[in-house]
């Protein structure tokens, strides 16, 4: 069963009197445990597609479902609870937060959306600091640490609520060349030992370049899927 799949999704914006198209009738499927980058210029509208697969916005045309549920038919506080059971962010600018400490920003998310009980946490916190390899670094701040090493400690904060899905914005963006394959190389750790689905919005040909599953939008629009080792272009 698919993870994600999407019928003639669309997505339209009011500006003034105008109507500016997002995404126009854009179809696909995802399955579990995917490693998936959705590319194109900007304005092609990769974050808008993000934004609804993540629940932070509805279509306005067409049927998009992620695990299982119409996202359409969630209503603010039944997205809310969706999104904290189901789906991970990262961030291009980290989004840590400062005044909490490395073990702090992972286990934020446990205390402010799950009400994990402490042993549970500690057990969960503690488990991605080492896959991540930050244990050392947990008592440390985010502005003690390097870009490489908050976006370990972002990508363990998507992770430590044993999301099915992980949404990564630009993840890549301010990092530097080698941080970024190591971050990359992480990431497909992480999807190979939790079965995580990981997609991208990216214009970073490294995250093109290590991604399983390509799909091209330009102006809105499916303009192609691209599958790797084999698969072939459709």
């Amino acid at each position: 069963m698919s993870l994600i799949k999407a019928e003639k999704i669309k997505k339209d914006y009011q500006a003034g009197e105008l109507v500016i198209t997002a995404l126009n009738r854009v179809s696909f499927e995802i399955e579990p445990a995917s490693f998936v980058s959705f590319v194109g210029p900007s304005g092609s509208g990769k974050t808008t597609l993000l934004n609804l697969i993540g629940c932070l916005d509805k279509p306005t045309g067409g049927t998009l479902r992620v695990a299982g549920a119409d996202v359409a038919s969630l209503n603010r506080k039944e997205s809310a609870a969706f999104r904290g059971t189901n789906i991970g962010f990262i961030f291009q600018d980290f989004n840590l937060i400062p005044v909490l400490t490395v073990y702090e920003n992972i286990e934020y998310p446990l205390l402010m959306v799950q009400s994990v009980p402490a042993a549970e946490r500690k057990k969960r916190v503690t488990a991605l600091l080492e896959a991540v390899g930050m244990i050392d670094q947990k008592d440390k701040y985010p502005d003690q640490i390097s870009g490489g090493q908050k976006q370990r400690v972002a990508v363990a904060r998507a992770l430590v609520t044993n999301p099915k899905l992980i949404l990564a914005d630009e993840p890549t963006a301010n990092l530097d060349h080698k941080t970024a394959y190591m971050v990359i190389e992480l990431m497909k750790k992480m999807r190979d030992e939790f079965k995580t689905t990981f997609i991208f919005s990216t214009h970073d040909q490294k995250i093109i370049g290590e991604a399983e599953i390509i799909y091209m939008l330009e102006d809105g629009e499916l303009k192609g899927k691209e599958v790797k080792g084999g698969g072939g272009d459709e």
